[in-house]
């Protein structure tokens, strides 16, 4: 039975996305195979969810009601879940490229993306690098990032077998490679201990972005989601009460109502919030 981590009594949805062989297919990426599955029909969204211990189940609410009224390729990300890993160093760079790959097989037209976590700074990445390819994004707990922030050995098998076990014991059976988890959870997070992303990347992304996070976001602070709002050049802000990383578990309604907002918008209604520096007078 799909599981996402600390998932509690709550499920992600009645559909194991992630994990739903019937509408699942893979494609090569790079060194890598990678999974996803489509559903619905409509415009595309790209749904890209969180890293480490994320998986696409975890955002299966919210891609329930994506699906009524568009085409959702839901994407397990290189590591995750049945995509493989490959045997190249994980770069920022293909985790764009991956993303790019999969959108590819299904349209060559500019898609909307949601990524919560990882999956947002993929998608910011993705729109930097190939800004024809992204029409906006969602980005839910993904600021400004500074090399250091995560520790690189903060991803143990072990000890998150200790706090949720049949989340585990799920993910082993699922995984092509499970005998390469840890390791891949300290490459991961190597990777992760030494990225910045900031005004490089950030300012280089000229769709409209939706920044949500969590008021008690620890992974992506709310400061830092603020600073990315200020260098990104059509931007808008909605920050969740009492809501952790995972806002759109802790409060589904507030994210849903901003997320679908934003995404079933027209295009030229999505103008910039005002950029207001401290205490400006303009």
């Amino acid at each position: 039975m799909a599981r996402y981590f600390l998932q509690g009594n709550a499920k992600g949805s009645e559909i194991p996305y992630g994990d739903n062989l019937k509408a699942g297919n893979y494609v090569q990426a790079g060194d890598a195979k990678i999974y996803y599955e489509v559903y619905g029909a409509g415009e595309i969204i790209l749904v890209l969810h969180g890293g480490g211990v994320g998986s696409p189940y975890e955002m299966g609410k919210l891609i329930d009601a994506l699906q009524k009224n568009y085409k959702v390729i839901v994407m397990s990300t290189r590591g995750h879940g049945r995509s493989e890993i490959g045997n190249s160093p994980l770069t920022y760079e293909q985790k764009a490229d991956d993303a790019l790959t999969v959108l590819n097989t299904v349209t060559r037209e500019p898609a909307r993306v949601l990524g919560f976590s990882d999956g947002a700074y993929t998608a910011y990445k993705l729109a930097a690098m190939y800004p024809d390819r992204v029409e906006r994004i969602v980005a839910i707990g993904a600021g400004t990032l500074k090399a250091g922030y995560y520790s690189a050995d903060s991803l143990n098998i072990e000890e998150i077998a200790k706090i949720d076990p049949a989340f585990v014991e799920y993910q082993k059976t699922i995984r092509p490679e499970p005998e390469r988890w840890q390791q891949f959870g300290k490459d991961y997070m190597t990777f992760w201990s030494n990225l910045n992303v900031g005004e490089e990347t950030l300012g280089a992304i000229n769709c409209p972005v939706l920044l949500i996070v969590g008021d008690e976001d620890d992974h992506a602070p709310v400061i830092t989601v603020l600073e990315a709002h200020q260098m990104i050049k059509n931007s808008r802000l909605c920050v969740v009460p009492k809501a952790w990383h995972t806002a759109f578990l802790d409060n589904y309604e507030i994210t849903a109502a901003a997320v679908f907002q934003f995404v079933n918008a027209p295009l030229e209604n999505l103008q910039s919030s005002k950029k207001v520096d401290y205490n400006s007078k303009e």
